[in-house]
């Protein structure tokens, strides 16, 4: 009788294990099919625009250049206009210029100050 629970109990283990493995190599197949009947094939861009034979003048848009955008930077321990003016490579009449209200001798830590 040893003998029999012993292989009762190799089928209760084995049986999921053939059924997962099973279930396995059925969804690696699919989706091998799937991706092998899914539309692969290069396309080619096919343009639009009619073919003429008069001449026609374009005149180009006018633009504006972009205006920068305004930058600013937190004062941190030690920082000052010159430190500042180095990591964003400008100068420090430039800063100072972006920023009249601020002294340059009284910077204080988490003043917010325009670098661009």
């Amino acid at each position: 009788m040893a003998a029999r629970t012993r292989r009762d109990e190799l089928a209760r283990f084995a049986a999921p294990m053939a059924f997962l493995v099973a279930v396995t190599i059925i969804v690696l197949l699919v989706r091998a099919g799937i991706d092998r009947g899914g539309s692969h094939a290069p396309t080619v861009p096919v343009s639009t625009a009619a073919a003429t034979t008069s001449r026609s003048q374009t005149t180009p848009a006018v633009s504006s250049p972009p205006k920068p955008k305004k930058r600013y930077y937190v004062i941190q321990a030690g920082d000052t206009f010159g430190v500042v003016a180095t990591k964003f490579n400008t100068t420090v009449e430039a800063l100072q210029a972006s920023n009249p209200g601020v002294s340059t001798n009284a910077l204080t830590i988490g003043q917010r100050i325009r670098v661009k």
